[in-house]
């Protein structure tokens, strides 16, 4: 994994072990281990990580965070933890190792790279993967973990970050039932809604189905709000009373907001839905069914990152829809 700008690997990282040395590793009979998972790795401060790690932080765990970008980990330090400098830094002596990254390469790298957690940490160690990744590669990294003496559940999370913020994330989690027993306490820190959906590979195949919803979810109210906009309804007691019926959703409440005031600051990129419903269609290819819905919304979001909205807020495909309609967006 590549070493954070900032930080001095001459200094702060041991010297890395090869996977052919990993019989070498403490046991976990060997390592004393804590019951009670205080000491934490938080790998990934971005949007969503940094305000999880600061949750952490508050509830009196031993949060060491590491990122890319080292000025993301002020607020985990005015809660109370501490800036890593290096991967090896973050993961010595944690009990739990959180990862937040984008995508399916950047898990890989941070786990199985030169340098990578399955090389740096102790034996037994949890992993908590909190991504949003491919399933397939998801199971491929619980079979590494596992023959080289780690745990690892998949506990992607759904609610942006205004549910990281307010610890109100869906957190759905595939692995062991005695790993996520363990977790748990971790996850209610974090999340409101935690449910463990199977094994290894489960929650990012739930996390897939999220993100088929969302966007649908998302391109529905938008098309509604430029209709409405077209008859001049006043538009926010439109989107009132929609939301007290059956049309009414999260999304809905949570969105209405930035496509009024055409205010797309992101809590979740377009970018980042536009990989997830890679995931969605991919998935559904190899499972042999059909998602003609979220195929057509997979091609609306490719557009909107096409048009150079990628970094905005998902609610910016209010911002196709008016393109579609022959408006400046500009």
């Amino acid at each position: 994994m590549a070493t954070p700008a900032g930080s001095d690997s001459s200094t702060s990282r041991p010297q890395p072990q090869t996977q052919a040395s990993a019989g070498c590793r403490s046991s976990a009979a060997d390592t004393p281990r804590r019951s009670d998972m205080t000491n934490i790795a938080f790998i990934g401060l971005g949007i969503m990580g940094n305000p999880m790690a600061v949750h952490l932080a508050n509830a009196g765990h031993t949060v060491a965070g590491l990122d890319r970008s080292p000025e993301r980990a002020k607020d985990l330090i005015a809660a109370g933890g501490r800036a890593a400098g290096s991967l090896a830094e973050a993961v010595k002596g944690a009990d739990v190792i959180c990862v937040m990254v984008p995508d399916s390469p950047d898990v890989q790298d941070v786990l199985e790279g030169e340098d990578g957690v399955f090389q740096l940490a102790e034996t037994g160690t949890l992993i908590i993967d909190f991504s949003s990744i491919r399933p397939d590669v998801t199971q491929q990294l619980a079979e590494q973990a596992r023959a080289l003496g780690f745990r690892l559940l998949d506990a992607p999370v759904s609610g942006g970050e205004a549910g990281a913020k307010n610890a109100a994330l869906s957190i759905m989690v595939g692995g062991s039932a005695d790993d996520f027993a363990e977790a748990k306490p971790l996850f209610d820190v974090v999340g409101k809604t935690v449910v463990h959906v199977g094994p290894s590979g489960s929650g990012q195949t739930v996390k897939a189905a999220n993100q088929l919803i969302v966007a649908a979810n998302i391109q529905a109210v938008s098309e509604a709000v430029v209709f409405l906009e077209a008859y001049g309804v006043d538009t926010k007691a439109a989107l009132e009373v929609l939301g007290g019926g059956l049309a009414g959703s999260t999304v809905l409440n949570q969105k209405k907001e930035n496509m009024l005031s055409r205010s797309f600051q992101p809590g979740f990129r377009i970018d980042l839905h536009h990989k997830d419903m890679g995931i969605v269609t991919a998935a559904a290819r190899e499972a042999g069914v059909v998602v003609p819905l979220g195929a057509l919304v997979a091609q609306l979001v490719a557009s909107a990152r096409a048009n150079g909205d990628g970094g905005l807020d998902h609610s910016a495909l209010l911002r196709g829809v008016e393109r579609l309609s022959g408006k400046d967006v500009n």
